[in-house]
C-alpha cells in the first residue's frame, strides 16, 4: 500500500482537485492529476504502472476516448463550416412563434457540447426576446435552460455516452428513462420563462413566406449530419452485438456523421484539420480518460466500501447518496462529467442499473446545469447584463421541479 490511509489520501487529493477546478484548470488536467496523485497518495507504487496500463488498454476506454474526440471533432467543424447558424437560423424562418423558437434554437445550439456555448445562441434569443419584451433575466434563463434541455436525451452526449460505459448501463436504456424528465423541463422551462407574456401580433413577411421551401432544404441539409449520426447509432444498437456496451455504436456513428459533414459542407482541407490544432478538442477527450484512471485508482482502493459500510449499516439511505453525492460534485466541479465520474466510483457498492445510473446522471447534470461558476451561466448573466440572483429566481424552482421528476421516476419504475 501507499504512504497514506485511503480515506486521507481521497481528501487530500480531492482538496487539491477544489482548487484546480477554481483555478478554472482544464478538466482532462484535473481528473488526471487527481487520479495519478490518488494512486502516489494510496498505492503501492509498483501497482500503477499496471492500472495505468490495464485503464489504456480497455477496449471500452479507447472507444469511448476516441468517440469523445470525435464528436468534438464533428463539433467544431459545425462551428467552421457555419452549417449550425445557417441550422438555427432557417429553423427561426421556418417556425412563425417566438415563444417555440425561443424554446428550440438554445436546444439546437446545444447539439455542440462546447464549453460556454450557451453564447453562440444569446443573439439569436435577444433577438426573438425583443419581440416579446422580456426582460434580460427571463431572456438570461430562456437561453440558459433551453439550452441544456437536449442533453439528457441526446445519443451523442459524450456525458451521457461516459456515464453508460462507466456503470455498465447502455445509452438507450438511459435516455428511455430520462424522455419524461427533459419533457418536464421543458414544460417548466415554457411556463416560468413565457407566464402571462403575450404572443406578438403576426406580421406577414412576405418573402420570408416565399422562401420556405429554401429554408427547409438549408435546416434539412444542415441537420442531416446530426440525423445520420443518430440514425446510426441507434440502428448499430437495434442490430444488436453488445456494440454499445463498448461504445463502438456512438463511435462508428460519430465518423459516419463526420464524413457526411464532409460531403454536404464541401468543406476543404485547410478546414478540416483547423480543430485538430485547438487544445479543447483535446481537453475534452483527456478528460474522458481521466474519467476511467479515476474509476481504475478508486476501484483499487476500494473508496467504495466506506460507503457499503454506511449503507448497510442504515446510516444514510443509498437513494440520498445516489440524489445527493453526483449532485453536489456536479456544482462544485460544474461539470457533468466531473460529476459522474467522481461518484460512480464512489457509489459502485449499490447495484448499477439503468435506474440507478438515471439518477446519477441527471443528479450530477441538474448540479452542473446550475452551478454558479458553470461557464455557460456565466457567460449568459454577462452577455445579457443582469445579476446572478435574479436569474436564480427562475432557475431554482425549475432545478427543484425537474429533480423531483427524477426522484419520481426512480421511485414509480
Amino acid at each position: 500500500m501507499g504512504f497514506v490511509d485511503p480515506l486521507v489520501a481521497v481528501v487530500i487529493s480531492f482538496c487539491i482537485l477544489g482548487i484546480m477546478l477554481y483555478k478554472r484548470i482544464n478538466l482532462g488536467i484535473t481528473l488526471n492529476a487527481t487520479a495519478i496523485l490518488l494512486a502516489l497518495l494510496a498505492l503501492s507504487w509498483q501497482d500503477i504502472p499496471r492500472i495505468v496500463y490495464e485503464t489504456s488498454v480497455s477496449l471500452v476506454t479507447i472507444s469511448i476516448v476516441v468517440a469523445t474526440f470525435g464528436i468534438m471533432w464533428l463539433s467544431q467543424l459545425y462551428k467552421e463550416t457555419g452549417f449550425i447558424n445557417k441550422l438555427s437560423e432557417s429553423l427561426s424562418r421556418i417556425i412563425k412563434n417566438p415563444k417555440i423558437v425561443l424554446s428550440v434554437l438554445p436546444a439546437v445550439i446545444g447539439f455542440l457540447p462546447v464549453a460556454g456555448g450557451a453564447l453562440m445562441s444569446a443573439p439569436l434569443v435577444e433577438s426573438e426576446g425583443e419581440k416579446l419584451k422580456l426582460k434580460n433575466e427571463k431572456k438570461a434563463y430562456v437561453n440558459m435552460w433551453f439550452r441544456h434541455t437536449i442533453f439528457p436525451v441526446y445519443p451523442l452526449s459524450y456525458v451521457l455516452i461516459l456515464t453508460a460505459a462507466l456503470t455498465g448501463t447502455t445509452v438507450p436504456d438511459m435516455i428511455l428513462r430520462q424522455i419524461p424528465v427533459v419533457i418536464v423541463m421543458i414544460v417548466v422551462g415554457f411556463v416560468i420563462g413565457f407566464w402571462k407574456t403575450p404572443n406578438p401580433k403576426d406580421e406577414e413577411n412576405p418573402e420570408t413566406n416565399g422562401s420556405l421551401n429554401s429554408n427547409l432544404k438549408t435546416f434539412f441539409i444542415t441537420f442531416l449530419p446530426i440525423l445520420i449520426t443518430i440514425i446510426v447509432a441507434v440502428s448499430l444498437d437495434l442490430i444488436g452485438f453488445e456494440l454499445s456496451k463498448i461504445g463502438f455504436d456512438v463511435l462508428i456513428a460519430t465518423f459516419v456523421g463526420i464524413i457526411v459533414l464532409i460531403v454536404v459542407s464541401k468543406i476543404n482541407f485547410q478546414t478540416f484539420v483547423k480543430p485538430l490544432k485547438s487544445w479543447g478538442i483535446y481537453g475534452v477527450t483527456f478528460a474522458a480518460y481521466g474519467a476511467f484512471l479515476l474509476g481504475s485508482v478508486m476501484k483499487a482502493l476500494g473508496i467504495s466500501e466506506f460507503f457499503k459500510t454506511l449503507v448497510a449499516s442504515g446510516a444514510v439511505d443509498s437513494v440520498v447518496l445516489l440524489a445527493v453525492v453526483p449532485g453536489v460534485l456536479g456544482v462544485l466541479t460544474a461539470s457533468a462529467l466531473g460529476g459522474v465520474s467522481i461518484s460512480v466510483p464512489i457509489l459502485g457498492i449499490i447495484a448499477l442499473s439503468s435506474k440507478t445510473t438515471s439518477l446519477i446522471y441527471m443528479s450530477s447534470y441538474l448540479g452542473y446545469v446550475i452551478a454558479p461558476t458553470h461557464l455557460c451561466l456565466a457567460f449568459t448573466v454577462d452577455y445579457f447584463k443582469c445579476s446572478l440572483g435574479k436569474v436564480y429566481k427562475y432557475m431554482i424552482p425549475s432545478f427543484l421541479i425537474t429533480f423531483g421528476t427524477a426522484l419520481l421516476i426512480y421511485f414509480i419504475t
